[in-house]
């Protein structure tokens, strides 16, 4: 069995290598390259708003720090959360001045409503989120709380996942974070007798507050 079996073998590397040595005319002369994305007219920012609501995401645009914690205030009384977690510094000092309250640990986290987190970029073209493992949030907070939150700037909007990967080649550097990942939309899954199921592994809605930082 074994010789027959590296017999086998043989002939097939053998057919792969006269393969590679065979130059063939292009089967498909007439096929001409086009763009993986029509070409849009509108902005980066209401083309990201666009297919992020389709995905099921809600935005909502904060023109300073003022309207953000406005908006941030309304988005609690609506959901009626209680238990907001946020373990990045820059979070912190952005919500400590206005009085904003949240869990500074993991204190508790169990019981946590809500998380709210920063993002590496804004995708545009499929409405994504990139996260990484870089800051204090780690991974537990933005999937644990059925209720995630990103806080982003618009600056951080990029059109493709190149662009974005682009961006964070620049911010790191030869330090690119081990883990990076996007997020579409809420958690969502049809497994269970093919029915849409939202938060079943992850956070059931999904928040970007995008911050206006291009004055």
């Amino acid at each position: 069995m074994n010789v027959k079996n590296a017999t086998a073998k043989e002939v097939m590397l053998k057919r792969i290598r006269q393969a590679l040595l065979q130059k063939n005319d292009n089967p498909h002369p007439n096929f001409k390259e086009t763009p993986l994305y029509k070409q849009e007219d509108e902005l980066v920012d209401l083309v990201f708003v666009r297919e992020f609501t389709a995905a099921g995401g809600k935005f909502l645009y904060c023109d300073g720090e003022i309207g953000l914690i406005e908006n941030l205030i309304t988005l609690t009384e609506v959901n009626n959360i209680k238990n907001i977690y946020a373990w990045e510094q820059g979070i912190q000092n952005l919500l400590s001045p206005y009085g904003f309250p949240f869990f500074k640990t993991e204190k508790d986290f169990e019981s946590a409503n809500a998380s709210i987190t920063s993002c590496e970029a804004l995708i545009a073209r499929n409405g994504s989120i990139m996260v990484s493992n870089a800051n204090a949030s780690g991974r537990r907070l933005s999937i644990y709380p059925p209720i995630h939150i990103v806080i982003a700037k618009a600056s951080q909007l990029v059109w493709d996942l190149k662009d974005s990967l682009a961006y964070m080649q620049k911010r790191y550097g030869q330090e690119i974070p081990t883990m990076i990942s996007t997020i579409t939309g809420p958690s969502r899954t049809a497994d269970i007798e093919k029915r849409l199921v939202l938060g079943a592994h992850g956070p059931k809605e999904l928040y970007v507050l995008l911050l206006e930082d291009r004055f």
